[in-house]
């Protein structure tokens, strides 16, 4: 027995400066495992803190671009106002100008049509003028006469209506200052206030504008 425990001894001996050299090593490796346990987790913290900039950034980015939106939809909601209130300025213009072009066409001939009244007021009253108890067959130059003065004012009187020009013969109307021109009032049996007894000079409207006012005696109260 006390060669084998002396055999054991001998067998063991070599291995105990090893043994002694892990336990001198082992509290340096110990030191080294701490350092990279820290270490990692200091990475861990930097790349959660590089994480949390990375999603505060994004927000104050996407703030930014929403502000911008904003602003921007707000210049083109003035720019769409202003362009739609060019568009109806530009319309009422035009509809404007389309008017004054159709009255242009309708009452440029205005001027020209009052001189042509003085000549059918002088073929009226020729033709008034002209006895009636005369034409006849015995007397056929003034007959011929009369009725040619009848033939030229009803031509006349067809061209102005061609163009619009209509005669105003109020007789038994009601009075209407805007078509009408009183000179003087009557009494009238019969006759209602305030209605036309008596036409002096025949009135005329063109394209129901009145051109010239008829000259008119209106009945008055009794």
């Amino acid at each position: 027995m006390a060669a084998v425990a002396q055999c054991v001894r001998g067998a063991l001996r070599p291995r105990l400066p090893l043994l002694s050299v892990a336990l001198r090593t082992s509290p340096r490796l110990f030191c080294a495992a701490t350092q990279q346990k820290n270490t990692g987790q200091n990475l861990e913290e930097d790349h959660s803190q590089s994480q949390n900039e990375q999603k505060v950034e994004p927000s104050s980015a996407e703030k930014l671009l929403a502000e911008e939106k904003a602003k921007l939809e707000e210049q083109l909601k003035e720019v769409t106002e202003k362009y739609k209130r060019a568009l109806a300025d530009a319309e009422n213009v035009r509809q404007r100008s389309q008017k004054l072009v159709e009255e242009a066409k309708l009452y440029g001939i205005q001027s020209f049509c009052k001189d042509l009244l003085e000549v059918a007021d002088i073929l009226e009253k020729a033709t008034e003028s002209v006895p009636k108890e005369e034409i006849k067959d015995e007397n056929p130059h003034l007959k011929s006469l009369y009725e040619g003065l009848v033939m030229t004012e009803m031509q006349i009187q067809k061209v102005f209506k061609k163009h619009g020009l209509l005669r105003l013969n109020p007789v038994g109307a009601k009075f209407d200052p805007y078509e009408h021109e009183a000179l003087f009032h009557t009494a009238a049996e019969g006759q209602e206030p305030g209605t036309i007894a008596l036409v002096s000079k025949i009135g005329y409207k063109l394209h129901g504008r009145t051109l010239r006012p008829a000259l008119v005696g209106v009945v008055k109260d009794a």
